[in-house]
């Protein structure tokens, strides 16, 4: 499928998890209250359910199965209506931690310096979460993003035999259209390394030498909470990438867990979650954007003058 200068390589990734990462809160929080279900119990409920399951022989995964216990409270009459427009509508009333959004905007502004705007150099956002993709298209980072790679539902399913010229009919979520836990999260991270999200009909198994990959991993930036990103942390660190784990600022529990992180060498640092400007999360993504943009253009400059020979000068006495 690669041919030679498919892709530019001109992209820079920041991959963001989000619940506990961009925002304090999970983010079905707002659907709760809309509802007024109680959250706790909700996800005591969910909590308990591998056990519940597992005397009917049945093993459900433990990251997703929160999605299923939703559809079962639409079923329910407990969230009567709850439909995907309704889930990106409450994304808006999601909170999130200090300097979000406007750390978008200060990462941006490193790629309008000189050399990096001749270079044609650009900086992308992704979010790869195992939670739900209409309620981040609703969010105030939405415009911000390249791609999300999330939880997502149908409303009515295709019945047998349906036109396949018809389009979807609207109504309450009944069907998971597809999931990502805390290992397939991965998988994302492959797709965005391909360019799977910008070559229509693109796969991620397809075959894509590494030095033609549209986001090499060197150029990637993970930033994620905790121990349960350890294999997407992993793969970005084994393939030159950086990771960066945060936690909340009032959290010693949070702390611990991302100092530990960092002293196995899971993580390249830490900082809390705080990214107003002259934090030391803002300032750690800066500096590091700014590092990796500089080392493209430094290997650019080295890929030049390896391929382009010197002409003929004067010989002066």
């Amino acid at each position: 499928m690669a041919e030679k200068g498919l892709f530019l390589q001109n992209v820079i990734a920041i991959i963001w998890d989000f619940d506990k990462t961009l925002s304090p809160q999970y983010m079905q929080a707002p659907l709760f209250r809309e509802y007024d279900i109680d959250e706790q119990a909700f996800w005591r409920e969910v909590q308990a359910l591998p056990g519940y399951y597992a005397r009917a022989g049945i093993r459900v995964q433990y990251d997703t199965c929160y999605l299923g216990h939703l559809l079962s409270y639409v079923q329910a009459g407990r969230m009567p209506g709850l439909n995907n427009a309704k889930l990106r509508e409450l994304g808006k009333q999601i909170e999130l931690f200090p300097g979000i959004p406007d750390i978008f905007e200060r990462l941006k502004r490193v790629m309008e310096e000189e050399p990096f705007v001749e270079g044609d150099l650009r900086l992308e956002h992704y979010v790869v979460s195992t939670g739900l993709a209409e309620m981040i298209k609703g969010s105030a980072i939405a415009r911000h993003l390249s791609g999300i790679w999330a939880s997502e539902f149908i409303e009515t399913p295709a019945q047998p035999g349906f036109d396949l010229s018809s389009a979807p009919l609207q109504g309450a979520i009944s069907q998971i259209a597809g999931f990502l836990d805390n290992t397939t999260k991965t998988r994302a991270i492959f797709e965005i390394n391909k360019g799977v999200n910008k070559i229509p009909g693109s796969t991620v198994n397809d075959m894509i030498p590494e030095e033609e990959r549209r986001v090499p991993m060197r150029n990637m930036i993970y930033v994620a909470d905790g121990p349960s990103d350890i294999p997407s942390f992993s793969v970005i660190r084994k393939h030159g990438g950086l990771a960066y784990a945060v936690y909340e600022e009032s959290s010693e529990e949070q702390f611990a867990q991302v100092v530990h992180l960092s002293e196995t060498s899971r993580v390249d640092d830490y900082g809390g979650a705080d990214y107003t400007a002259g934090s030391k999360t803002d300032r750690w993504l800066r500096l590091q954007v700014k590092r990796i943009a500089q080392r493209i253009m430094d290997d650019r400059k080295s890929a030049l003058g390896r391929r382009v020979s010197s002409g003929p000068a004067h010989i002066t006495e």
